[in-house]
């Protein structure tokens, strides 16, 4: 049964990159139930979708479509033997670590049914930034993590509620059009050239990825 492993939360604290903006990259599961709900906008919004978790760079981070961010622990345990440390819950700066549901297989704009009550949608994957690497701490992370292509993903709140370590997920919709997370990561990053190819999942495109591609159309 693929279920949560752990709701993952994070405080503010320093930014693992330096600088004077504080971050809650360094996230640690709690035992209590999370509320789940819709942010608002990236900017004047309540930055994170779970309550209780600090975004500090509301540019890049936060808001409806970056609402929650899920990685399967199965790819935690994948990269732990890579570097050849333990990697906690909440390393990646997750919110849920699930397991038995591939995460990087998911279609954007599938839709999980999490517990009894909460719907999430899958919006994209998540892009690796300076503030990742260093919280990692591992030489060319950034280069390594964008090779293997396996983010995790992205979900936007879509019914909120509560949600806590053990809940069932569910796959409610898995869209029929094929644009995956690793898809649509590889177009954001070093496959430009497939952008185009990203409008096949048509309303499932976050309003970033439709700016993305109208940039790329424009030779911006």
């Amino acid at each position: 049964m693929a279920h949560l492993k752990s709701v993952n939360v994070g405080r503010s604290g320093p930014n693992p990159a330096g600088g004077a903006r504080p971050s809650g990259m360094l996230k640690t599961p709690t035992p209590d139930p999370v509320l789940l709900r819709d942010p608002g906008a990236k900017r004047g919004g309540e930055g994170s979708g779970v309550v209780g978790d600090f975004v500090g760079d509301r540019r890049h981070h936060g808001g409806s479509y970056q609402a929650v961010y899920a990685v399967a622990r199965e790819e935690l345990d994948h990269w732990a033997a890579e570097i050849g440390r333990s990697l906690p819950d909440g390393a990646f700066g997750e919110n849920l670590t699930t397991v038995g549901l591939d995460v990087d297989d998911a279609r954007l704009g599938e839709i999980w049914r999490v517990g009894p009550v909460v719907r999430l949608r899958v919006t994209g994957p998540r892009v690796p930034c300076s503030t990742f690497a260093s919280a990692m701490g591992e030489r060319r992370w950034v280069k390594r993590f964008t090779a293997r292509g396996r983010t995790g993903a992205y979900l936007s709140v879509l019914t909120p509620g509560e949600v806590r370590a053990g809940d069932e997920i569910v796959i409610e919709h898995r869209p029929t059009h094929g644009v995956t997370v690793p898809m649509s990561f590889r177009a954001w990053t070093t496959e430009r050239h497939t952008l185009p190819d990203l409008l096949a999942a048509g309303a499932d495109l976050s309003p970033e990825f439709v700016e993305k591609i109208r940039d790329y159309q424009a030779g911006r």
